[in-house]
């Protein structure tokens, strides 16, 4: 069929999806585990077998770090592991499901900051998506009375701009570059950080079975191959499009604690759940243009 877009452009918002999907199991299985290990030492823990993996999986990557892959790596772990960690300081202030809210409002930050800072024209749809998603966040994490701004909770705030940060930053240094050493590097970065950290305050290992099956299912699932396919999706794809499909991990989090047992199913979740179910929709239904092949990679914002 004449102008239809490469699989891979077709694939990339079904992965995405499935990261989604990973990502909300991963928040179920983690809730117990971190009762039992500090966050800080799961984390350091958890990404440095996910660097680790990636290395022993494809020992041919060290060859790719060299040149500026190596900065543009180094500069997205350090912002994705600085919201990571702003996001745990916010969740020892604050209760998780305000935490999931405020963490998810990244997907409000980045069509702001590609247009702030890459002067990237957002489309109505994409803002009309945003909104939605944003909806539905609210709806399925804040309790319909009670809630109020504190102070501790800017951490939080800091967190959805850092991660916001780290999707713009794909959506610059993504395209072209080889996204498995790019992962690689990002996940490293992280790893070594946060187990220094982790070390120098007594590092603490996963407790018994459930702790180690929690530490590789993050680490090989919702880390090595998740970041992998993030990163490359958004060298193919627009950065608010990638925003509002990842923030669908929210509504599968919620489903996913409801069918285990962990969370009450609530009007409020189903109202939530399809306003972002919405939003998917409307960012990737095909429009006028929808046979049209994408815009070149150089000029895009992802």
């Amino acid at each position: 069929m004449p102008n239809q877009k490469p699989l891979s452009h077709r694939l990339a918002p079904l992965a995405l999806t499935g990261v989604a999907v990973v990502w909300g199991a991963a928040f179920v299985i983690m809730k117990d585990a971190i009762k039992t290990q500090p966050i800080l030492d799961f984390l350091g823990t958890r990404f440095l077998i996910a660097a680790l993996v990636m290395v022993a999986a494809r020992p041919s990557v060290i060859k790719a770090m060299r040149g500026p892959i190596l900065w543009q790596g180094a500069t997205l772990g350090l912002l994705l592991g600085t919201a990571y960690f702003t996001q745990t300081v916010g969740l020892k202030l604050t209760t998780a499901a305000i935490a999931g809210f405020i963490t998810g409002l990244y997907v409000v930050l980045v069509p702001l900051l590609i247009w702030l800072f890459m002067k990237r024209h957002i489309s109505g749809r994409a803002w009309i998506g945003v909104t939605a998603a944003t909806a539905g966040l609210g709806f399925i994490s804040i309790n319909p009375v009670g809630f109020q701004f504190e102070w501790p909770q800017l951490w939080l705030v800091v967190c959805a701009f850092f991660f916001a940060l780290h999707i713009v930053g794909l959506a610059k240094w993504s395209p072209g570059q080889n996204a498995y050493a790019l992962t690689m590097l990002q996940l490293g970065v992280m790893g070594i950080g946060f187990s220094a950290w982790a070390v120098a305050g007594g590092y603490h290992a996963p407790v018994g079975l459930p702790g180690w099956g929690a530490i590789l299912f993050t680490a090989v699932f919702s880390t090595a191959i998740a970041f992998f396919v993030q990163t490359w999706a958004q060298g193919i794809m627009d950065s608010s499009r990638v925003a509002i499909l990842l923030t669908s991990e929210t509504l599968f989090t919620a489903i996913m604690a409801v069918a285990v047992g962990q969370e009450v199913l609530q009007g409020k979740t189903i109202i939530g759940g399809l306003l972002i179910l919405a939003a998917m929709l409307i960012v990737e239904w095909p429009g006028k243009r929808a046979a049209a092949p994408e815009i070149a990679l150089e000029s895009m914002p992802r």
